[in-house]
């Protein structure tokens, strides 16, 4: 994150924020999902048995101790691919993004050069101007497609929250009906509706605070065999003034089918815009709110999970033929044979969480990374909305490591000076940070885990991920990168979608070390 200057959390400045008003800071971080949280305290885990089966039958156990060395001497997380599929790929493939306009300029530009594929997954497309510029490109890249001397199959498919799209007469649905009309054979918008959402409680919850219930929150944006991926949804300020994370995976073939694939899945389960602006089932497919309800979830998981599985097994035999073949090609033969391709000093590992359907798999990782992290080593954790579960928090306090923590001071929080109970919400993050850190200070570890807050006139704050340091390390190795904000909702609710980056790239390592202000 270039630019943003971050300085100690003055707890005093904080406080201030709160004067008259200490009732109403302390109830609504308590509506902070506290609900959950003493729910996992009745079920809290040791850090030991992080790698039970916490996962729904059909997700693979992890087999082998963490952090133990690859037999080829890879790096010292591949224990992650007995999880998920493992994508090996040269740093010189990966790009990190700095900037909310560099994110907008290079979505536009992928859009107008995409030939085969556009694939699209958001919690919103906002309706300003610049939302408008980016329908356009794709309406003009699907009129190429169709008009050039040999005409190229372009598909477009695009994922949103149903809430969250549908609010307000001028919405998301809008702006891209005017593309189904047009290019009904090659536009898919799918709007994924949370199964939990259901019955009086859904004809009762207005809208905005029906959102809460659960959404889709994956944030990935797809051009042929390019993939973005990022927490920042398709709206104006995340083009102009919201700062995020953003990573440019280039000519990757096999990640960009992963995601294609898995945003297929999400969109089969979701409810399907027409061009009259209704809204059917995919044939076959259980209803997701008037239909039962486990059943629509078992068959999400089933429709999820075997994207996952088919993948881990397409990578599994890539892994065995790279490294075990006895006609393995020497990187002469290869280059000789036409194959180019720079041997992976970079894997990608996706990690989804999905706990309406019992996918557990981002927590699970993102738990034993935190119990793993030995003494010596250094965590950077961000989030824009720091309302971390009751077991990430026990983690960081438990643990070795040493953590920096950024925040978004109260001033960059998106809901600072809203109106009516959103305009509350900041002072409610602030009353969560002093609770946690008053247990830091009671436990007396100011000196390894500190905070730190985000501010920067006129921005608001949306980034959220970890970067790990090894014992002895100036740079990270690893890091998080996606939707995911380690709260109850992100874990508990939502859809969630993020890579870990695992890198031997000195290069790569200094581009994710510069985002750290």
């Amino acid at each position: 994150m270039a630019a943003p200057a971050a300085g100690p959390v003055f707890w005093r400045r904080l406080l201030g924020l709160l004067p008259g008003r200490p009732g109403l800071a302390a109830l609504l971080g308590r509506l902070s999902d506290r609900l959950g949280r003493s729910r996992e305290r009745r079920r809290r885990r040791s850090p030991w048995l992080l790698l039970a089966p916490l996962l729904s039958p059909t997700v693979p156990q992890v087999t082998s101790p963490p952090c133990c060395l690859c037999p080829e001497g890879v790096h010292r997380f591949q224990w992650i691919r007995n999880l998920v599929p493992e994508f090996g790929v040269s740093s010189s493939h990966v790009r990190v993004l700095s900037s909310p306009a560099e994110f907008f300029e290079l979505m536009k530009g992928q859009i107008k050069i995409a030939k085969r594929r556009v694939v699209m997954a958001s919690l919103y497309l906002g309706t300003g101007p610049l939302e408008q510029e980016l329908v356009d490109c794709l309406e003009s890249s699907l009129e190429k497609s169709l008009q050039a001397k040999f005409p190229s199959d372009l598909k477009v498919s695009i994922l949103l929250d149903f809430t969250r799209g549908s609010r307000g007469r001028k919405n998301s649905r809008t702006m891209l009906l005017p593309l189904l009309q047009r290019f009904p054979e090659h536009v898919r918008v799918s709007l994924f509706h949370t199964p939990n959402l259901r019955g009086l409680l859904r004809l009762l919850i207005p809208e905005r605070f029906n959102e809460t219930i659960g959404l889709q929150h994956i944030k990935v944006y797809l051009f042929d065999n390019n993939v973005i991926l990022s927490g920042a949804n398709l709206s104006d300020s995340y083009f102009t003034n919201r700062q995020d994370r953003y990573v440019f995976l280039q000519d990757c073939a096999e990640i960009a089918d992963f995601f294609t694939e898995l945003v297929d899945a999400v969109g089969d389960v979701s409810l399907q815009l027409q061009g009259d602006d209704t809204v059917e089932v995919v044939d076959g497919m259980v209803h997701p709110y008037k239909g039962d309800r486990a059943a629509y979830c078992r068959a999400a998981n089933k429709r999820v999970m075997d994207v996952i599985h088919s993948a881990r097994t397409r990578q599994q035999m890539l892994h065995a033929q790279t490294f075990h073949s006895d006609s393995l090609l020497s990187q002469e033969e290869a280059a000789a044979a036409g194959d180019r391709r720079p041997a992976p000093d970079t894997w990608i590992y996706p990690l989804i969480q999905m706990k309406p359907f019992e996918i557990q798999i981002d927590e699970i990782v993102t738990e034993t990374l935190l119990t793993e992290a030995e003494r010596g080593a250094k965590v950077f954790l961000t989030t824009g909305y720091f309302n971390l579960t009751q077991a990430y928090m026990d983690l960081v306090l438990g643990t070795r490591a040493e953590y920096q923590i950024l925040l978004a001071s109260p001033e960059v929080n998106g809901f600072f000076g809203a109106k009516g109970v959103a305009g509350a919400i900041p002072a409610a993050y602030v009353h969560i940070e002093r609770q946690f850190y008053s247990e830091v200070c009671s436990l007396g570890q100011q000196d390894r885990v500190q905070l730190q807050e985000y501010w920067r006139r006129g921005w608001t704050f949306h980034a959220k991920g970890l970067w790990l340091y090894l014992a002895g390390s100036s740079l990270p190795c690893l890091t998080l990168i996606g939707s995911p904000n380690f709260g109850y909702r992100s874990v508990h609710r939502d859809l969630e979608a993020q890579i870990a980056i695992v890198t031997e790239s000195r290069a790569l390592q200094q581009q994710l070390h510069q985002e750290w202000p």
